[in-house]
């Protein structure tokens, strides 16, 4: 990057804040899903208690400072994880849970991918394509129209390019920033080691 061409229009981040870039990206037509084969297992995941899923959350989400569910309160959770239009699906290896697949029905015609992952040690071991096709699978319901998902600059760098290859395509992009949780206790200060603390 040619920081000449940027200066001006650079703005400073505030100590304590995380800069992130968010990219939106879209699916407008149920695609041809490649063969896939996994060990793994998907088992459906109704109605989790908010401890069990913020314990999961947590392992899965760690290394990019997923944070969002880990500030709401237990009600305000729970109303996301037991509504009728949400669908959660564990991924397991055996018994033991190794990530999960969270879709969101909520807006008619349209399913967004609201979470998806595996915990650190299983990433980058060739399972992700599997996943994915067992999240679009359950996504292209009959009514649906578009399903979508987001990822951003705290992500795994090899998040956008997945996303894409499945057949994802770019609608938005959104600049931001946050309050960092390795900061207000809510992660560890080790986690998402590849992003910098500033305080």
């Amino acid at each position: 990057m040619d920081l000449n061409d940027v200066t001006e229009q650079l703005e400073d981040v505030p100590g304590g804040q995380v800069a992130t870039i968010v990219t939106h990206l879209e699916m407008l037509d149920k695609p041809v899903l490649p063969a896939t084969s996994s060990s793994f297992a998907v088992k459906p995941w109704r109605n989790p208690s908010t401890d069990d899923y913020r314990t999961l959350f947590r392992k899965v989400g760690e290394p990019w400072l997923w944070i969002s569910r880990l500030l709401m309160d237990d009600d305000e959770l729970e109303a996301i994880l037991h509504h009728p239009a949400v669908d959660i699906s564990l991924i397991v290896d055996g018994k033991e849970p190794v990530g999960f697949i969270e879709l969101d029905f909520r807006e008619p015609g349209e399913c967004e991918i609201a979470f998806f992952g595996l915990v650190p040690d299983q990433n980058g071991k060739g399972q992700g394509r599997w996943m994915m096709n067992q999240a679009l699978d359950k996504a292209w319901r009959d009514d649906i129209r578009r399903v979508w998902l987001h990822t951003c600059t705290q992500d795994s760098p090899r998040a956008l390019p997945f996303y894409q290859r499945c057949g994802f395509r770019i609608f938005k992009q959104q600049t931001g920033q946050m309050t960092d949780p390795r900061l207000t206790g809510h992660l560890p200060r080790t986690a998402a080691p590849h992003i910098p603390i500033f305080s």
